[in-house]
């Protein structure tokens, strides 16, 4: 055996054998702990201040749902005889079943049109970028302008929208003093005011969708709708269900659109649960009644919440 190929086969071994032991590997390991420690130290300050913050209020609501007091006492301890009283309560029911019905039609509808937007953005054509701008700007005006707007075109027989419809034949349509057409409108304005949301977040997840799959597909003979169904939707699947739950969130705790469009009327007919836990603590004083019910809310949430996090890790394990 000559010089080069004893080096050549010794080499290797000398590799293998040299950093075990105590090499690159072991100094991490022996690095590992006073790093950890390290950053504990560091996020400690943190996570203390946090904690601090939102426990105590916590805490309190907690302690006050338990109650029967009002804004400016504590009352009797009941327990749990607010809750009991809340699923007993037609009202609640009433609101538990519109916020269910506009956070499903809300979520639901506004995300079909941006996803349909946010399709047709991936095309080029003329105009695009401020075909995007326009389609922001109800996702941009500030709740207050929109909604004050909306009253001057709805909320009286006088205004535009209601003439408008009287000329075209439909009758006298009041949209804000009739109970279904009033529950109508504000889950259209939710629409109109949330699908730019859904469009920015369908556009940024259909940036992840590689071309040569979609010309894959469409040469093996895949339709459009085969290939959005099939290719496109699982792909982004995570995405969809991250803004459906943020979406839902952002419904179900939406107090603004609610009280400044309609106030919860006619009749309690678009009252929802944020706003009807808001009549309870500052108009009726019922301060126990009206905690437990934001209580409850959370509960839905979160399970909600549970739910959709699931289908998201097993989309991404299905990927």
């Amino acid at each position: 055996m000559t010089t080069t190929e004893r080096l050549v086969t010794e080499r290797p071994e000398r590799r293998t054998t040299a950093p075990r032991g105590r090499g690159a590997s072991g100094a991490r390991r022996s690095l590992a702990p006073g790093r950890n420690a390290t950053m504990a130290g560091l996020l400690a300050p943190s996570i203390i201040l946090l904690v601090a913050i939102n426990a105590y209020p916590l805490v309190f609501a907690i302690g006050q749902s338990l109650h029967d007091g009002g804004i400016t006492g504590a009352g009797d301890f009941v327990g749990l005889e607010n809750y009991a009283t809340a699923l007993q309560d037609p009202a609640f029911w009433n609101a538990a079943w519109f916020t269910l019905i506009f956070t499903v039609a809300s979520v639901g509808i506004s995300w079909v049109i941006g996803m349909t937007f946010a399709l047709v953005l991936r095309s080029d054509f003329p105009g695009r970028s401020m075909f995007r701008v326009l389609l922001l700007l109800p996702w941009v005006v500030p709740v207050v302008v929109a909604t004050t707007s909306w009253n001057f075109l709805l909320a009286t027989p006088s205004s535009p929208i209601p003439t408008l419809f009287r000329t075209l034949g439909f009758g006298d349509v009041q949209f804000l003093a009739d109970p279904t057409w009033a529950m109508v409108t504000v889950i259209v304005f939710k629409i109109w005011g949330s699908f730019p949301f859904m469009m920015l977040m369908m556009n940024a997840a259909l940036q992840s969708v590689d071309h040569s799959v979609e010309e894959a597909a469409l040469i093996d003979g895949a339709t459009w709708w085969q290939k959005l169904r099939h290719v496109i939707l699982p792909i982004i699947a995570r995405p969809i269900y991250i803004s459906w739950v943020l979406a839902a969130i952002f419904t179900v705790n939406d107090f603004p659109t609610i009280y400044l469009l309609t106030g919860g009327g006619p009749v309690g007919a678009t009252n929802t649960l944020v706003v009807f836990a808001y009549r309870l603590v500052f108009q009726d004083f019922r301060t126990g009644y009206g905690v437990a019910v934001a209580f409850l809310i959370t509960i839905v949430i979160v399970a909600v919440s549970v739910f959709f996090f699931r289908r998201i890790n097993r989309a991404a394990m299905a990927n």
